[in-house]
């Protein structure tokens, strides 16, 4: 079957935080003062502007923790103009790293604000203000001392929702139990959690299976269930991170008596989340055929009343038969 190598991790994928950027610096009211000059000429220099707030991907960072405790973030303000046409010093920026996958929102005005999905990518969060003029700016035919300066711009702040959604090639869904848990243990060596209960899995995880020389992303997530797209069960937080994905393998319990209604239950919430989930190509995983005698019967009847005519295939994730084919057609369909 190949190398495989899988990895698990946890993920804290929600985030509210507040961006205030730094207020530019005022500038300043000043003249010359020299040796034999009564009346020196306006001097004062400009504000520094103010430090802004930007978002960085780094593939280092893993989740969104760290902006559960620290909500504010703000930026240095810029330094006001001097004499001598100095200008003040701007503000130091305020850099927020974040894992790769990273959406941001503006929830005041509901707007994407950013969508970081390549390590190193960076985007503005809030900008800092302009600094203020100096009174040089104001020196006329008609004004030779001019006492006129303009304070600096407020720096913008603005409320943001951070949102991780995982990059991954293939995405595992199912109902509770289906065997997805025991289907990633068949092609790798993790040990994830796996018991005879539903929603064994809590907490979305990403693998990496190297087939040969190919290899590809695999998420898994918790099961759904009926109503899983208005907030029903655990499953509703996670069909975010299957948004990303190219392939999704729906892993089907054969030996539930129900499986043809589950098989549609979870189409039905995947059209009702939207985001084109319900477009992506999907593959039916029939799994547990290890259990029963007529797995090829009850796989018969279960396609004939969907009239399925995608790709499906049939496994056992407690032997292992069947696990290497769906992964290696995985792999040619993403070479594709």
């Amino acid at each position: 079957m190949g190398l495989f190598y899988f990895q698990t991790m946890k993920f804290i994928d929600e985030a509210r935080i507040e961006a205030h950027a730094g207020k530019g610096g005022d500038g300043a009211a000043t003249f010359r003062r020299e040796k034999y000059v009564r009346y020196g000429g306006p001097n004062g220099g400009d504000g520094g502007r103010g430090g802004s707030i930007w978002a960085r991907a780094d593939r280092n960072v893993n989740t969104l923790v760290d902006y559960r405790f620290a909500r504010i973030h703000r930026a240095e303000n810029g330094v006001r103009g001097m004499g001598s046409d100095c200008d003040g010093r701007a503000g130091r920026d305020t850099e927020l790293r974040v894992p790769v996958g990273t959406v941001i929102r503006d929830e005041e005005a509901d707007a994407l604000v950013a969508d970081l999905a390549r390590d190193g990518e960076r985007a503005l969060l809030a900008r800092g203000g302009q600094g203020g003029l100096g009174n040089v700016h104001f020196k006329s035919s008609v004004n030779r001392a001019p006492r006129q300066f303009t304070r600096g711009e407020p720096g913008e702040s603005r409320r943001l929702a951070l949102e991780l959604r995982v990059l991954a090639d293939v995405g595992l869904l199912g109902a509770p139990n289906a065997g997805k848990s025991s289907f990633i243990r068949a092609v790798s060596s993790a040990r994830p959690k796996v018991a005879d209960y539903p929603f064994t899995t809590l907490n979305p995880s990403l693998g990496v299976v190297r087939v040969g020389e190919a290899s590809f992303v695999l998420a898994d997530i918790p099961g759904l269930i009926e109503g899983a797209s208005e907030g029903a069960g655990l499953g509703h937080q996670f069909l975010r991170h299957l948004a990303r994905t190219r392939l999704l393998l729906h892993i089907v319990d054969i030996t539930e008596p129900q499986a043809a209604r589950d098989i549609r239950v979870i189409a039905a919430e995947l059209r009702r989340y939207g985001k084109s989930l319900e477009r992506k190509a999907r593959w039916l995983v029939f799994n547990k055929i290890d259990a029963v005698d007529d797995a090829d019967e009850r796989i018969r009847k279960i396609l004939g009343t969907l009239r399925w005519r995608r790709p499906w295939f049939k496994v056992s994730a407690l032997t292992g038969e069947g696990c290497g084919h769906v992964t290696r057609a995985a792999a040619r369909e993403l070479a594709k």
